[in-house]
């Protein structure tokens, strides 16, 4: 482990202050590897308006690639505001970094400075944790973040990329994408995303819909049973009652007359702590 970067970036960012270099804008090319995919136009022109006023408060940090130009590791929002705003330099600082090393310092960056969206985030960290072969302990002490964020940005991206782009562009919040991850299939995951968009669900009308699937589910289930696979009704009485009260599949297999197991169903960690909530 790095021991810079894993105490954070504050080896690596720079102190706002005069002494900051100038450079001309022309020389500093963004990178490909940048992990912001999305821009919004009202934000870079609200940025562009306020650098005008106020200049750029924190320089953008780049690495020289050895032929006059420089790659740009931090700050890709400061510099289009800025080419927008008609600067010809942006203050900076120059970090002579490896090239996995700027990859590495410019995800970090992204992650806990930028705006990004939650799926650009989620990449980011996926990223992170596949290029360099980061645990998510690691990944916590670099981000900043505790391990279940991190865990609930991972899961993110097993959604399908219909329900994945509704959440990029702010249709839907991470909340509500942690909620779709309890549905079963795939197809019901874009079916319910594209309703919570469409009507503006909250993230509890979502839960609301989401502890109906599973009900039904249930319900589907006991009717598909055989007149030989038939429980005891009491047993199967029970088994109703707590499937409503838990608001996922709850199943009972007696073992003889007094002992048994009591199988309950989740899909997700959340879904989980919600169980162990409500039965406490």
């Amino acid at each position: 482990m790095k021991p810079a970067l894993g105490k954070g970036l504050g080896a690596l960012l720079p102190k706002t202050g005069p002494e900051s270099p100038e450079l001309e804008i022309e020389r500093i090319i963004a990178s490909a590897d940048q992990p912001r995919k999305h821009f919004r136009e009202e934000s870079i022109r609200e940025l562009s308006a306020s650098i005008k006023e106020k200049g750029i408060l924190q320089p953008l940090i780049v690495s020289p690639n050895g032929d006059g130009s420089f790659m740009l590791i931090a700050g890709e929002r400061r510099l289009r505001a800025a080419r927008l705003a008609g600067l010809r330099k942006v203050p900076v600082t120059i970090k002579k970094l490896p090239a996995q090393d700027s990859l590495e310092v410019a995800l970090i960056e992204n992650i806990q400075r930028e705006d990004l969206n939650p799926v650009e985030t989620a990449n980011a960290i996926e990223r992170l944790k596949e290029d360099f072969r980061l645990t998510q302990e690691e990944l916590s002490l670099r981000l900043g973040m505790d391990r279940a964020t991190i865990a609930n940005y991972l899961r993110l991206l097993k959604l399908p990329a219909e329900v994945k782009t509704l959440v990029a562009h702010g249709k839907l919040s991470m909340g509500h994408a942690k909620v779709l991850l309890g549905f079963e299939s795939q197809s019901q995951q874009v079916e319910v995303a594209a309703r919570a968009a469409g009507e503006r669900l909250s993230v509890r009308q979502l839960e609301g819909l989401l502890k109906k699937a599973l009900i039904g589910g249930a319900n589907k289930d006991a009717l598909r049973k055989t007149a030989l696979q038939a429980k005891d009704p009491n047993i199967a009485d029970l088994e109703d009652r707590l499937t409503k009260a838990l608001g996922t599949k709850v199943r009972l297999r007696p073992r003889g007359r007094k002992t048994g197991t009591l199988e309950i169903e989740y899909y997700n960690l959340d879904q989980l702590q919600g169980i162990i909530e409500r039965m406490m």
